[in-house]
Parts: C-alpha cells; structure tokens; sequence
C-alpha cells in the first residue's frame, strides 16, 4: 500500500513538503529543538500541519526535533558539491503507539539489528502509516511488532505529539535517506502487564527484546537526550536495573 503523506497547511491552501525541506522550519520554528504548539488535522492517507487554527483541525499538539536534526541543519548551511536528495517524494507520516497497562508501565521494543532504518534501538512500537486511519495503522505495527491485539473496547487512546524524524539522524553520518512526521499515540489498555504479557509474540523479523517499563522510568528515558553533555535531573528513586527480555535465545 502507499504511504500517507505529511502536508502543511501554507498561504491558506494544503501543500505537499519536499523531502529535503524542514517540517519545523516551514512552520516557523526558531532555532533550536522545540516543542512548537502545531495545529493538527487527520483523515485517512494524510496528516495536515499549521501553525495556525484551521478548519477540519482535530488536536494542538507539540512538535520537537532532536537538537542535531539534518534537515534544520541542510536549511543553514551550503550543500557540499557533488551531493543530492532524494527527489520526487515528499515527507511520510509514522506512528508510534506509547502502550501503557493498567497497572501503568509501557512496552519499549528493541528494533533487530538488521532493519534498514534505526536498527537496534529502544523504541515504541510502530512504523509506517499507510492509506489508513491513524489508530488503525497504529494498532496494525503494535499486533505486527508485538503480536498484541487489543480487543475492542477494552483501550482509550490520545495522540500526545509529533517528532520530525531523520534517517541517518546526523550530517555526521551522511546525507538523510528517509524524512518522517511521527506522530505519537497514548493508548490506555485496560488489562494489566501480566494479561498483555501472557499475549506477547514478538515478530523475530523486527524485534530482538522488549521490556515494561514504569513511569517514572519511562519518564527519564524520554528526558534522556542523545549527544546532550549535561543530563537533566533525574528521580533518585529509579531502579538500578530493568528486565529485557529477549526474542531469541543466546547461542
């Protein structure tokens, strides 16, 4: 299936984003990795970014980058000679589903080291939004990744914000290959981490290890900012350890 796309909404009119152009910059954010308050407005195949209120506009919600993100980077300073983008595609729409029990922890998946993009990192489930609903393709990577299914009515959900993601995530690393808007979704289960444990059947293909984690945990892994030199203060009352549990057995 095709991708959903990432449109802003400029001059009064939806305009598609070319790949190598900052979502942040287009919008007006200054320097830096934000959060800008961004108006938001959803259907099936497309999400819709302003600066402003419009109508049709479905939630306000932060928008971040990472403070060394390379399309803010591209947008102030010359490209070397003899280096291209990708031309002819524009900027494609993610989801990432935050599940959190009802005893309150949130499952973090370990991405296998093989996948093309972000490989072997912590993240929450999810992936590409195709010509689908927003919670539909969400709940699609979380039973495709996790092989949990959440039965209906028996979870809430809430986006909670918007990432502009790169990959490479750095200049450092070479010219960015892949350009998302991830948008992020809270959804509220109402069975404990012990009945979504017991459901859990991690795709090999995609997942080498998974962990619950608590708030206050998860809290601090979210302040935890890649490259930053100075942490920002965290609670003294985090555990020393949390368990991973791995996909595959060790040889």
């Amino acid at each position: 299936m095709a991708a959903a796309r990432v449109l802003l909404l400029l001059s009064g009119r939806p305009e598609s984003v070319g790949f190598a152009q900052s979502v942040c910059g287009l919008l007006g954010a200054g320097p830096g990795p934000g959060p800008w308050p961004t108006h938001c407005g959803w259907k099936r195949g497309q999400l819709l970014l302003s600066d402003g209120p419009f109508p049709g506009a479905s939630a306000r919600l932060p928008l971040q980058r990472p403070p060394f993100c390379p399309f803010a980077a591209l947008d102030q300073q010359p490209r070397p000679p003899g280096t291209e983008l990708p031309t002819g595609r524009g900027v494609d729409l993610g989801v990432a589903v935050i599940l959190q029990s009802s005893d309150q922890t949130v499952l973090l998946t370990r991405r296998t080291r093989t996948l093309r993009v972000s490989p072997n990192l912590w993240v929450p489930p999810g992936g590409h939004v195709e010509l689908e609903e927003l919670l539909d393709g969400g709940l699609r990577e979380l039973r495709e990744e996790s092989g949990i299914q959440l039965p209906a009515r028996q979870f809430s959900w809430v986006p909670l914000g918007l990432w502009e993601s790169a990959y490479p995530p750095r200049l450092s690393w070479g010219l960015p290959k892949y350009h998302h808007i991830i948008l992020y979704l809270l959804v509220i289960s109402q069975e404990s981490e012990q009945q979504l444990q017991a459901r859990i059947q991690p795709n090999p293909s995609e997942v080498s290890a998974f962990m619950w984690l608590g708030a206050d945990v998860a809290a601090a892994v979210a302040a935890t900012e890649d490259g930053t030199e100075t942490p920002r203060l965290l609670s003294q009352e985090l555990p020393p350890s949390v368990l991973e549990v791995n996909t595959r057995p060790a040889l």
